[in-house]
């Protein structure tokens, strides 16, 4: 193996593009993150720069890689009991909301979100003006990552 070799694990997720396609296949993510401890994730890697990103298609075939722009990912659905929001420093102590989100494609989802911020400073309006592209969105179904830009309305609810 060589030295400049960098081991990767694979997340498995479908996208959904700002086309309407969708497409299941694996991130690419490094044991090791340097924004946080612990492993990248794939909010991590879809929120470290912008452009392009690897995907490793698996449509039935052989696997083989592309390169998908993040501008053009409207949502991820991450496959198998993903965790990864639980991960992020402050999770069990982040302000809850009930949202639902409309977004570009049409599609309306609804869930929860969590707002890192103080209290008085935690409302919805908040999160929506987060720096980062990507989010998560805990549904009923799984979790999901919503690109911001294609999120057309986004309102707080009530439960049910």
């Amino acid at each position: 193996m060589s030295e400049f070799r960098i081991e990767k694990r694979r997340a498995e997720a479908d996208l959904t593009l700002a086309t309407g396609t969708a497409v299941r296949g694996c991130f690419f993510l490094s044991s090791a993150n340097a924004s946080h401890s612990g492993p990248e994730r794939v909010a991590d890697l879809l929120n470290a720069e912008t452009g392009f990103f690897p995907f490793e298609l698996t449509d039935g075939g052989a696997a083989h890689t592309v390169l998908y722009n993040r501008r053009q990912v409207v949502l991820v659905t991450l496959v198998g009991k993903a965790v990864e929001a639980t991960l992020d420093p402050g999770y069990s102590v982040a302000t809850e909301r009930r949202v639902r989100m409309l977004l570009s494609s049409g599609r309306a989802l609804e869930g929860v979100v969590r707002v890192y911020r103080p209290t008085g400073r935690d409302r919805l309006s908040d999160y929506a003006r987060a720096p980062e592209m990507f989010r998560y969105l805990e549904t009923a179904e799984g979790t999901l990552i919503v690109n911001a830009q294609h999120i057309v309305e986004l309102r707080e609810t009530t439960e049910a």
